[in-house]
């Protein structure tokens, strides 16, 4: 039989504006699978025209921190996921979700249970004993008023329980799973509402009581959270009904999963969002992948795509319903081409902090933008800047490739007549043309494949056979005034 509270009015959210949630726990740092769900709250949130909120959820006071919360909202920040009202804490508003529960005791959906902690361990082991899901007996469900008085006057504490009828049956329409059906039998028998507490305190509230208060003061229409969340979701329909509250509509994400498919955990490495922008991964494409891991857009003919852009053809019905594996590979591959494609002034400056980290100074911005231009084909994450960046900085060693080259009579002649030209035309501005114009001139003066010259320039330059366009590069050295003193020190 279901419990109304008639002192509580009923509204719909119906005709209210859409409106969705993030609401996470500050007890770590901002966790990747946290933030694909903040992910596609927010799109769907512009898809139809809504707004998108945070909740603080720091009732769990031995493992909130208030820098988990700057964590979470900076990282949110970075992504480019910003909530459109002032985010709220839930331990601001416990008094409120007591009130909420002294209502359901006082309508009879909910019961002070006394059971210790000693007895429940008992029936867990008798369970287990006759091979039975552990589940709580109820026991303490029908207790008369004396038998209560009595069992506070011995100075036991009582969690508050709400009343789950085995024989229900809850189901709901998920907007990516379609409908789900669960069983009041197999919730694990009545819900606990709060924390123990002496006498006829109430305890501080739990997960599922708060919530569902809390999304019904908020006004959240659509309820956007992982497949963990499906069990919660049904105990949490029954309150909403208790209380007569009106029912969002629900949607349940897939896990992201390792290459093994299991759940991704801290013992994959690297899953919090400040340990990726550490790695040196863009927030739009760490943004941009995020939102394929698990979705499966009909109307993408690309998979570089904005925010923005992805908003327009967002579709909650086209997520799948398996686990998503997250795949370096992917995310390395569009991270690259967020990095190729970034204007040289704005990469110039992100790189800039690299090199300000190793105390490298550029000649001038000019030579900035086309060092950035020159290198970000060969860039991965931004932090191999530093790698692609170095040689142009400081003068390499030779390694032993570019040591058995200069062997090579012909490499030794060509540095030669090469830092002889440069000598003689000591007033030339060198350029990508004038760079060609004196290997073409030497080539053929002195008929020397072209192919020796540029090999020995490049071991010159980057102590080996390999590197960034060298025509390109010399130019970049020759502004520096670096490019005779690598010629040189290989003579």
């Amino acid at each position: 039989m279901r419990v109304r509270i008639p002192s509580v009015p009923f509204f719909s959210k119906r005709n209210l504006e859409k409106r969705l949630r993030l609401a996470p726990s500050p007890t770590g740092l901002f966790h990747i699978g946290t933030a694909r769900t903040a992910l596609f709250n927010w799109l769907y949130a512009k898809k139809i025209g809504g707004k998108f909120l945070i909740r603080i959820e720091d009732t769990d006071f031995l493992r909130s921190k208030s820098e988990y919360t700057k964590n979470i909202l900076e990282g949110l920040k970075w992504l480019g996921l910003i909530w459109d009202e002032e985010p709220i804490k839930q331990s601001d508003r416990i008094s409120i979700h007591k009130s909420h529960i002294k209502k359901l005791l006082e309508c009879g959906a909910a019961y002070r249970c006394f059971t210790t902690e000693d007895e429940i361990s008992e029936l867990r082991e008798e369970q287990k004993k006759k091979g039975l899901p552990p589940k709580h007996d109820n026991r303490h469900r029908s207790l008369s008023k004396e038998e209560i008085e009595t069992f506070i006057s011995q100075g036991r504490t009582s969690v508050i329980r709400f009343k789950i009828d085995e024989k229900i049956e809850i189901k709901w329409v998920d907007q990516i799973r379609g409908e789900i059906k669960w069983q009041g039998k197999d919730l694990g028998g009545d819900l606990v509402l709060s924390r123990r507490a002496k006498g006829f305190e109430i305890g501080d509230p739990l997960y599922n009581l708060a919530v569902v208060v809390d999304d019904n003061f908020m006004n959240i229409t659509h309820v956007v959270r992982g497949e963990d969340h499906i069990s919660n979701t049904a105990k949490q329909i029954l309150i909403y009904k208790a209380l007569n509250f009106s029912l969002p509509t629900f949607s349940h994400t897939p896990l992201i999963l390792n290459s093994e498919g299991k759940k991704l955990s801290k013992r994959d490495c690297v899953t919090s969002i400040d340990e990726f922008r550490e790695m040196g991964y863009l927030p739009e494409a760490l943004s941009n992948y995020m939102a394929f891991l698990g979705w499966s857009p009909k109307s993408a003919d690309r998979e570089i795509l904005s925010l923005e852009e992805i908003s327009e053809i967002f579709d909650l019905s086209e997520i799948n319903k398996a686990g998503a594996k997250f795949s370096w590979e992917k995310l390395n591959w569009i991270n690259s081409q967020y990095i190729k494609n970034m204007e040289s002034i704005k990469l110039s400056k992100i790189m800039k902090k690299y090199w300000d980290d190793n105390g490298w100074e550029p000649p001038s911005k000019e030579w900035a933008y086309k060092l950035a231009i020159l290198i970000r084909d060969s860039i991965t994450l931004l932090k191999d800047s530093i790698d692609q960046s170095k040689p142009f900085f400081l003068i390499p060693t030779i390694q032993k490739e570019g040591q058995d080259f200069l062997e090579n009579r012909d490499s030794k002649l060509s540095l030669k007549l090469i830092l002889n030209y440069l000598i003689e035309q000591n007033t030339i501005k060198l350029n990508k043309e004038k760079a060609k114009e004196i290997i073409n001139k030497i080539s053929k003066k002195h008929n020397i494949k072209k192919g020796v010259l540029m090999k020995s320039l490049r071991v010159a330059f980057f102590g080996s056979l390999s590197g960034p366009d060298l025509i390109q590069s010399w130019e970049l050295f020759a502004e520096s005034k670096t490019d005779r003193a690598r010629i040189e020190r290989c003579l």
